[in-house]
């Protein structure tokens, strides 16, 4: 690991201070538990880690008849134990403990969680966000693409988000607040993840000089929800494939639905044509079967990941059942 200065504010004003306008230079230090490993490969190597542990402004869960707020600073634990979110935000609280091993979720942040970097193994092997050969190749496409996107990788990103946490956020509503040098932004959580299009550019909107500070959620009280993953084994594993599904029911029949893919795409992956073909339709196989089937219409694999469609497929169908109360 190289040498780095070291820097631990007790304010946020002060942590803004010390971070630099320009990525390289300078890196957040909050539970560590992805930043440290990208400083030990040498994937990052950051002059200045600035420790924000201490800044008690961005922890704290705390709820209002509007909603719930959750700091950046939380644990996965913290923000899964938390009795408000275990009964109004069930799915959420599922999401969270399957996010990570026991040990990791004592140390991860929520905001970490959002804003950890791609697990592509080209990135994480120093090639970049968008890999290329000396002679202009795209490696993901030329090469071993098992894990890769089959959505939204038309462009020169085919990365997978990584969050598993982030589909079931969007789907509940969550936006989140970002802090820099020039104030305070919020905005919807899906618009924070971007597909990069050239090696510049990053996956979130956030700035080097900015920070996230808090995860809002809007009142859930009367939907249903569910998260649903699936692995190559039942312990820990990066999932193939995740949905997050939030139905507002009017009786037996769907007044609206998220349905919220991820693992599958450079970004989370709403999915309006499985919404839409759920509203208006009570929930049977059949609904969740055509809606799956909507959600993956337009799936490109590419040359080792064509297992992943039918996958996917299955994916959503078994989180609008289960989100419906149904077996899943």
């Amino acid at each position: 690991m190289r040498a780095f200065e070291y820097a631990a504010p007790e304010s946020g004003r002060d942590a803004l201070e010390l971070l630099a306008p320009d990525w390289g230079r300078s890196e957040i230090l909050a539970g560590g538990s992805d930043l440290l490993a990208l400083m030990k490969d040498d994937i990052v190597h950051p002059k200045r880690l600035v420790n924000i542990k201490s800044i008690k402004e961005f922890d704290g869960i705390s709820s209002n008849p509007q909603g719930l707020r959750i700091g950046a600073l939380n644990t996965l634990a913290e923000v899964a134990d938390n009795a408000n979110i275990i009964q109004n935000y069930p799915a959420l609280a599922e999401a969270l403990n399957e996010a990570a091993s026991p040990q990791i979720r004592n140390v991860a942040t929520i905001g970490g969680n959002l804003c950890q970097r791609p697990r592509c193994w080209y990135f994480r092997n120093g090639f970049g966000l968008l890999p290329k050969s000396e002679d202009g190749k795209d490696l993901v496409t030329e090469g071993d693409n098992r894990y890769h996107a089959i959505l939204g990788n038309q462009g020169p990103a085919k990365f997978v988000s990584p969050s598993t946490v982030v589909p079931i956020l969007i789907a509940y509503g969550a936006q989140i607040s970002i802090q820099g040098p020039k104030g305070k932004r919020r905005l919807p959580l899906e618009k924070f993840y971007l597909s990069p299009t050239s090696v510049t550019q990053r996956e979130h909107d956030l700035q080097p000089n900015e920070m996230v500070t808090e995860v809002l959620l809007p009142a859930a009280q009367g939907v249903k929800a569910a998260h649903y993953e699936v692995r190559q084994k039942e312990a820990f594993d990066w999932p193939l494939a995740v949905t997050a599904v939030v139905l507002n029911m009017d009786g037996n029949t769907v007044r609206s639905a998220r349905v919220v893919l991820g693992s599958v795409a450079p970004v989370p992956w709403p999915s309006p044509q499985a919404e839409q073909a759920l509203a208006g339709k009570s929930i049977s196989p059949e609904t969740a079967m055509a809606a799956a089937t909507a959600a993956l219409q337009n799936a490109s694999p590419l040359s080792r990941n064509g297992y992943k469609v039918q996958l996917a497929r299955v994916c959503v169908k078994r989180a609008i059942l289960k989100a419906a109360g149904g077996a899943a």
